[in-house]
């Protein structure tokens, strides 16, 4: 069943559904089967929602859900820039819904707080053809109506900060930014998208815990650097590269 269409940017075209199991699921598919760059799929829920490693992600109506196809050829470690490109456009986004007041960070790797709490997270998949990305699927939930309650790291909503738009006003405000900045990082490359994300940095300069698969590091959140990498200053002055894990406030 078709559902409402909200106004897109140039270049993008939408594919509404009721009810889906996970948007990025129906893009991997729609992109194996030819679908061109600038696929968005759009569902009022999801039954089986896809969170970062392979956690779910709960999606009941009244939240926006949605994944985009690309199709940018590049190398691979250039692809996943597109992950702070989208987490630019989210906080962008919601900030510009919301009243003023809550403050909008970006946490490392992809996720957009509202006062500390999450309010969005960024899945990105792809496929590999030949030394380039064939596609890249930019997943993204943000949390419009309602937000899950006691998860390790605390959630919020649109709405419980003060924000009035609906489900349509927040796909279409999230990518008129994400148009802006996909094209922006195409034509100037990582450092102007590296920038705007580190002036919106959550925890930067501060002190942060770091859960990797087989340790747990405490340390300075210094910066990140040209690959996206957070570079985490331990208390000996020794500085580590983290490419992969989990960002905490310490207790």
């Amino acid at each position: 069943m078709g559902i409402g269409r909200p106004l897109l940017p140039a270049g993008f075209a939408l594919v509404a559904l009721a009810d889906i199991d996970s948007t990025n699921e129906e893009a991997k598919r729609r992109a194996e089967q030819g679908a061109p760059g600038g696929t968005v799929v759009w569902a009022r829920q999801q039954s089986s929602g896809k969170g970062r490693r392979g956690r779910s992600f709960v999606s009941p109506p009244g939240n926006c859900y949605s994944s985009l196809i690309l199709r940018p050829r590049l190398a691979p470690a250039v692809a996943a820039e597109a992950s702070f490109v989208t987490a630019v456009a989210v906080a962008e986004a919601v900030a510009a819904l919301l009243p003023a007041g809550p403050r909008v960070t970006c946490k490392w790797p992809n996720d957009v707080l509202v006062d500390g709490r999450k309010c969005s997270g960024i899945l990105l998949e792809s496929r590999l053809g030949g030394t380039a990305v064939d596609w890249i699927v930019i997943g993204v939930g943000i949390n419009v109506q309602s937000h899950p309650e006691g998860l390790e790291f605390p959630a919020t909503s649109l709405s419980a900060a003060g924000g009035a738009a609906g489900v349509e006003s927040v796909l279409e405000k999230y990518l008129e930014r994400l148009a802006f900045w996909l094209d922006r990082w195409q034509a100037e490359g990582f450092q102007p998208v590296r920038a705007a994300w580190l002036l919106s940095a959550d925890g930067l300069g501060r002190p942060v815990r770091v859960r990797l698969a087989d340790a747990t590091l405490d340390g300075v959140f210094e910066s990140l650097d040209e690959q996206g990498a957070l570079v985490l200053l331990g208390a000996d002055g020794s500085r580590r590269r983290i490419t992969a894990g989990e960002v905490f406030r310490p207790a």
